[in-house]
């Protein structure tokens, strides 16, 4: 576990961090009623938001409608991407799509956005007819396109480098999502200061997520932004294990049969914690200490019995 010693002091009167959770849409068995019956039990449990993930590599549910379907049982939550990859839709459509959603959830949305993974994500480009390369230019102009096609009240033009479209008339107005992105590479910092409402990373230690919280500031600056209106946040993988030894053996298992990968690859790359809750609870509490101001927790169980229990277990953790 990562014991780094952070300076970074949270400002005065910084908000008190708040917690969401990702459904289990990669369990082994998602079914519809079990998955409605965790997004409501997250929400009485008093989680602030439920995020849904996206691949084309697993058999998962699609995440927007996942998020349809709970935004009819629940009624305070957000709901979020964590994250989408807007390259395996077309454009414009997905700008109809989240702006539906976000209206028929009543304005819960937030909309993570990633361009993939090196290594991985090229096959699901490939399948989605779209080129890997200038795949950040793609993503940046997508979310310029569907912040425009919210807003405007006459067809929009949009020519950059990537996406030329002429005359397209504008979607339903939603509420106006948060589009957050995720990432912490140099490029993915500035881009989110100049560009996005959020920061979603997952850094394996605490001592890395300062510097790229003040990275993402800077660039805000420069950029002519309010820094303190972008949302810093966290993705954590955690499990509430009774030990710390059998927790990390159950994070072995769990990267093994996500990733193919056993932890201690997994764990250069994101944060993943175990062992009684206090223990995590202090891990998180470094990364809150460094600036997080809100903690998506992926649970490391790999069927939705196991899932429901722990989302009793970790509930208020922060």
């Amino acid at each position: 576990m990562a014991n780094a010693t952070v300076s970074y002091q949270p400002p005065a009167g910084a908000p008190t961090p708040t917690a969401g959770v990702l459904l289990p849409t990669t369990s082994n068995d998602p079914t519809p009623s079990a998955l409605v019956d965790f997004a409501v039990r997250a929400e009485h449990l008093g989680y602030d938001s439920l995020w849904v993930g996206e691949t084309l590599l697993r058999p998962v549910l699609e995440p927007l409608t996942t998020l349809a379907a709970v935004s009819t049982v629940t009624s305070r939550i957000k709901l979020g991407t964590a994250a989408m990859l807007p390259a395996f839709r077309a454009p414009v459509q997905a700008a109809q799509a989240l702006a539906s959603l976000d209206l028929l959830s009543g304005g819960r949305l937030i909309v993570t956005v990633g361009a993939g993974f090196p290594g991985r994500s090229e096959t699901e480009y490939a399948w989605s007819g779209v080129p890997w390369p200038q795949r950040f230019t793609r993503l940046d102009e997508t979310v310029a396109l569907w912040r425009q096609l919210w807003t405007a009240d006459e067809p929009v033009s949009f020519h950059g480098k990537v996406l030329h479209y002429d005359a397209v008339p504008p979607v339903a107005r939603p509420h106006g999502p948060e589009i957050w992105l995720g990432g912490a590479t140099p490029k993915a910092l500035e881009r989110t200061g100049r560009l996005y409402d959020g920061w979603l990373p997952y850094p394996p230690s605490p001592s890395d997520y300062t510097p790229g919280l003040e990275a993402v500031h800077a660039a805000a600056a420069a950029a002519g932004r309010d820094p303190s209106a972008i949302t810093p946040a966290l993705y954590a993988t955690v499990l509430v294990t009774d030990t710390v030894a059998e927790g990390e053996a159950a994070l072995d298992d769990f990267t093994r049969r996500n990733y193919g990968k056993p932890l201690d690859v997994v764990r250069t790359i994101q944060l993943l914690v175990a062992g009684p809750r206090e223990h995590i609870e202090a891990e998180l509490r470094k990364y809150v200490d460094a600036g997080a101001r809100h903690v998506l927790l992926r649970i490391a169980a790999l069927d939705m019995a196991a899932q429901a229990d722990q989302l009793a277990a970790i509930a208020g953790m922060l």
